[in-house]
Order: C-alpha cells, then sequence, then structure tokens
C-alpha cells in the first residue's frame, strides 16, 4: 500500500486532525443507540471538498481501533479510493454488478488490520442503474454481516442522484463541505435531496478550515490548593478553557478527491 500523505492518520497518528477523525468515530458510534450504525454513505456538495480522504481516515481510525471495516468506492464516475491508498482499480465493485465476479475476487487487503478495500472497478457507462440495482442492495446486505463498518464513497450529492440512491438503503449519511469554498444554497440543495429519499443524515464535516480562520478553545487542567476543615491542604484538578491564537489547525485539502 502507498497511501497519500492526506491519509494522516496512517502517517501522524499522533496529529489534532487525526484526532478531529477519531472524534468523528465516535460521534457515530455514540450517534443512534438504538440502531448502530454500520453502513455509512460519505459524500459531498460537489467536487474536491475531501470527501474521499474524510472516508480514507475515517476508515483508518475505525480500523485502528479494533473494528473490522470496508471501504467501497461507488463514486463510479469519477473513482479515486484507489489513488488515495495507493492499490490497483484493474477489478472492483463494477465487475461483481455487471460480471458476477465474486467478494473474494474484488475485495483487497489494506496494510492496517481490520480494513480491506474495494475500488470502483472499470468505469461503467450506467452508474445510477448499477448502484440501484437490486444486486447491490442485496449484496450490500449480505456483506454487512461480515464487517463492523462500511463506508461508502460516492459522487457528490448536489448534482448527481447516486449517493440518494445509496443514501437511501444504509444506516446513515455524512455530508461533507469545504469551508470557504461550498455556498450555503448548495449544503440545502444537498440536504433537501437526501431527505427526498429519507436518507439518514448523521452529520456535516466542516473541511478545510483555514487556519488564520479558525477560532476554537482548548480545554486544560490546572490544579489549585485550599485547605480543608482540618486544615490540610488539598489539591484539586479543575478543568478550564483558553483560546489558543497561535495552535490552530486545518483539515488538508484531497487535491480534488
Amino acid at each position: 500500500m502507498n497511501a497519500v500523505k492526506e491519509v494522516i492518520a496512517l502517517y501522524n497518528p499522533r496529529s489534532p486532525i487525526t484526532e478531529s477523525y477519531r472524534m468523528l468515530r465516535t460521534n457515530i458510534q455514540y450517534s443512534s443507540l438504538d440502531r448502530p450504525i454500520k453502513t455509512i454513505v460519505v459524500t459531498s456538495t460537489g467536487p474536491s471538498e475531501g470527501k474521499t480522504v474524510t472516508c480514507a481516515n475515517l476508515a483508518v481510525v475505525m480500523a485502528q481501533a479494533g473494528s473490522k471495516v470496508l471501504v467501497i468506492d461507488a463514486d463510479l464516475r469519477r473513482p479515486a479510493v484507489h489513488k488515495v491508498f495507493g492499490v490497483s482499480n484493474k477489478v472492483g465493485l463494477t465487475n461483481l454488478l455487471v460480471e458476477n465476479k465474486s467478494f473474494e475476487e474484488i475485495v483487497q487487503k489494506d496494510d492496517v488490520e481490520g480494513l480491506d478495500l474495494i475500488t470502483s472497478g472499470p468505469i461503467p457507462p450506467n452508474p445510477a442503474e448499477l448502484l440501484g440495482s437490486k444486486k447491490f442492495e442485496n449484496f450490500l446486505n449480505t456483506i454487512s454481516q461480515s464487517y463492523d463498518y462500511i463506508i461508502i464513497d460516492t459522487p457528490p450529492c448536489g448534482s448527481l442522484t447516486d449517493a440518494a440512491i445509496i443514501g437511501r438503503i444504509v444506516d446513515g449519511v455524512i455530508l461533507v463541505a469545504a469551508a470557504g469554498e461550498v455556498q450555503i444554497e448548495a449544503i440545502q440543495q444537498a440536504k433537501e435531496n437526501l431527505q427526498k429519499v429519507n436518507a439518514n443524515i448523521i452529520g456535516v464535516v466542516l473541511n478545510k478550515v483555514k487556519r488564520q480562520t479558525s477560532s476554537y478553545y482548548y480545554y486544560y487542567y490546572y490544579y489549585y490548593y485550599y485547605h480543608d476543615e482540618n486544615g490540610e491542604v488539598t489539591k484539586k484538578k479543575k478543568i478550564g478553557r483558553r483560546r489558543n491564537k497561535d495552535d490552530r489547525y486545518t483539515l488538508p485539502s484531497d487535491g480534488g478527491r
């Protein structure tokens, strides 16, 4: 495997960016206690907002936590999962749907323990019809029994129907939005497109947040001392928060993915 540097969860597990993906993982785990989220579509309003890199980093941190994870590249128009993970795209999802290849013939094992990949395969002339087929739905239902999480990269949902087609049959949808690039109206339109098919939107990832525009606070601990009723000194820990102008971070651009 020769993943691109934007899969930062692989190369810098102590980065604040990696930590943000762990927070996303935790939020997904606790987003629905009654109905666990297993199958997840990651989409965006338009191209180059970072959905594929978000897919990759989320899958890596989930696998690193001990989960069995499958990433499926269902962007059959402009696939990029194979580029992000640095693997072959000679065979993939379209070979299963069109040529009746078996799951074992198209799945690829990643170097990260517990992480498997299904790339798109050859680009078909009719992606929406393939993704809306009963064959794809049955495949997803069957394979979901073998994994803790299945993360599906789809085309942007602003003007294409593919994400909404899959969104109606999965447990949750994550919408990736590039800060400072995407228009509010575009996000609203994407949300409406997903809601029309009763997709369960579980959250929005704000990507490409620039350092100079970020203004967050970080929590810190400090101790204070006091004398108890017996005159003994006791140390207590207290949580505060402080704005740090110099310690800001950004999620990376995915170079058009």
